[in-house]
């Protein structure tokens, strides 16, 4: 993972383009903005837009693409999102159908897709600062939850919001909350802190999406929101596609972490 996190986001993308690893991107291209993706039928985006706009903590918008266009032009110039993230969800009718490492054989000329923030981009500035990110140091995906916590409603989208949990010691929880907070447009501050339970979780050591970390004695679970949302509200809604990142396989971005970092 360390010579992944000193390479560069394009050849990045072009080793996931050729297949040669399929990994979850946290940790790689360090100091790079990582997204989430999702892609709708352009009968759904405008809904999606508005819904992404009313949940900017789970949805921060970083790049929608032209109408059947696979080029995020503005994080990413001439990268393809068809090919360049390393395994994709599509789901039909709200029902997960594939789990691929590319979608060319579903795209069509009516997709829209949408570039989401990410946890991993603040993830640099917590190491930075000699915060621990348990699942980086355990080499495994970060784990997610289906909370409780009703999204607003926007057209056809509605359901509850997904977080991410990060384990810190309680003496540093506050200093993850200042450095988090810098980044409001990939989540920015934690929605929840302390007892899962609050937010509906019943199990911390199974997660939804992703895998479970090891919480040491003294440490405080801490959870953003996270940009897996949209796969739950397409579980919930069912539209006739929609075409995400598998949890954890982000989109690497051509931008740097500082450049949406608030002064």
């Amino acid at each position: 993972m360390s010579s992944l996190a000193e390479r560069q986001p394009r050849e990045l993308r072009e080793m996931i383009h050729n297949n040669e690893f399929i990994l979850p991107t946290a940790g790689m291209a360090k100091g790079y903005v990582q997204g989430n993706l999702a892609i709708v039928p352009k009968a759904l985006a405008y809904d999606f837009l508005l819904f992404a706009q009313r949940n900017p903590k789970p949805c921060p918008i970083l790049d929608v693409t032209d109408v059947g266009s696979p080029e995020p032009k503005r994080v990413a110039p001439g990268a393809d999102l068809r090919f360049e993230i390393p395994k994709y969800r599509v789901y039909q009718n709200g029902v997960l159908t594939a789990e691929v490492t590319d979608i060319a054989a579903y795209w069509r000329d009516d997709l829209v897709a949408f570039l989401l923030g990410c946890s991993f981009t603040f993830e640099s500035a917590l190491l930075n600062a000699g915060l621990p990110v348990r699942h980086i140091e355990q080499n495994c995906n970060v784990p997610m939850y289906l909370t409780d916590i009703d999204c607003v409603p926007a057209g056809a989208f509605h359901g509850r919001m997904v977080v991410s949990m990060r384990p810190m010691p309680a003496s540093q929880v506050v200093r993850a909350v200042q450095i988090t907070s810098r980044f409001p447009a990939v989540h920015g501050a934690p929605v929840h802190i302390g007892d899962p339970a609050v937010i509906g979780i019943r199990d911390i050591m199974k997660p939804d999406f992703g895998d479970s970390v090891t919480i040491h004695p003294g440490e405080t679970p801490v959870f953003w929101a996270c940009g897996v949302t949209p796969q739950a509200v397409a579980m919930t809604v069912k539209p006739e596609i929609m075409i995400t990142h598998s949890p954890g396989h982000m989109f690497i971005c051509d931008i740097r972490d500082e450049e949406l970092a608030a002064l």
